[in-house]
């Protein structure tokens, strides 16, 4: 009996000291798990750390003019620029990349907006188009801050006459879009989330996005919008080889041909096809809700003596 009660004793023992461990155990084990979650919850803060913003620039040497419109335009100084792209992911009619030598000029620093265009349509009664195809609520991309979409290649040359000006040529754009060196965004050769409104919600914009929103996103001449929110009809025909023979002064395009050029990328395009070399074309009638437009004017006496 005395055998059998020192045995329940010692296994009594046995098991309060296993428990003992265990407890210990765990404890250690909760304790490096907690280190652990402490860890990841660091690294994940650290990775999801905003860009920093730009340092602001100064626009201020680049000499403006408002047009018959109210609207404000940038002056684009006369001399060369590099068009197209030798780039491999490039598309065939942006090559061969080329020298292009363009007078001065002016171009709108915002895309038309629909409360300019409504304006227009107003007071020159031509009928404003209908938006015929969109998925969700066509009011959602009908706003007066909004940029004009729906226009057809004549409908934004018509605007730009009203407004004492005309549609910017195929060059003028790409050189107002990238500068004088070869960056592939108006910013610079890297694309970054948040300076352009393209595809996706990335950038606080599903679709439309009202025409400035993008201050780390303006050109080297401080225009806005010229990467994303609406393509923008320009001047030219469209020929998908128009630059083996393009002039180096002033090119304005060919003659003759179906179809028109629309520059800069829609908030419907990806990174890639929101490049400043990047080239769309499309029939004069089409019109839909990725296309808008911004005029451009060159410098005669009224604007020469602001």
């Amino acid at each position: 009996k005395a055998m059998e009660n020192r045995g329940v004793l010692i296994g009594s023992i046995i098991f309060v000291f296993g428990s003992f461990i265990l407890m210990i155990g765990g404890l250690v084990y909760e304790s490096y798990k907690a280190k652990q979650m402490r860890q990841l919850v660091l690294s994940v803060v650290t990775e999801a750390k905003p860009v920093a913003a730009p340092a602001a620039q100064d626009f201020s040497m680049y000499k403006t003019f408002v047009g018959d419109d109210g609207r404000e335009m940038v002056q684009i100084s006369e001399g060369p620029f590099v068009m197209g792209s030798r780039d491999n992911d490039s598309d065939p009619d942006e090559k061969p990349e080329h020298q292009v030598y363009l007078k001065t000029y002016f171009l709108d620093k915002h895309e038309v907006t629909q409360d300019s265009y409504d304006r227009f349509l107003k007071m020159t009664k031509r009928v404003k188009r209908k938006i015929e195809v969109f998925e969700d609520d066509p009011a959602k991309l009908l706003k007066p801050e909004y940029p004009a979409i729906a226009v057809t290649w004549d409908d934004a040359e018509a605007y730009c006459k009203w407004a004492g000006k005309r549609l910017p040529t195929e060059a003028e754009w790409e050189k107002a879009a990238r500068g004088e060196g070869k960056r592939r965004y108006a910013w610079g050769d890297e694309f970054v989330s948040g300076y352009a409104n393209i595809d996706g919600t990335e950038d606080g914009f599903r679709y439309l996005a009202p025409p400035g929103s993008f201050e780390s996103g303006r050109s080297p001449y401080g225009i806005y919008d010229m990467t994303g929110n609406v393509g923008e009809w320009v001047a030219d025909v469209y020929e998908e080889n128009s630059y083996r023979a393009s002039p180096y002064r002033d090119p304005k395009g060919p003659d003759q041909g179906e179809q028109r050029i629309i520059r800069g990328g829609s908030w419907r395009e990806t990174k890639r096809n929101v490049r400043a070399s990047k080239r769309f074309q499309a029939k004069p009638w089409r019109h839909d809700i990725t296309v808008g437009f911004r005029c451009a004017k060159d410098v005669d006496a009224e604007t020469a003596v602001k």
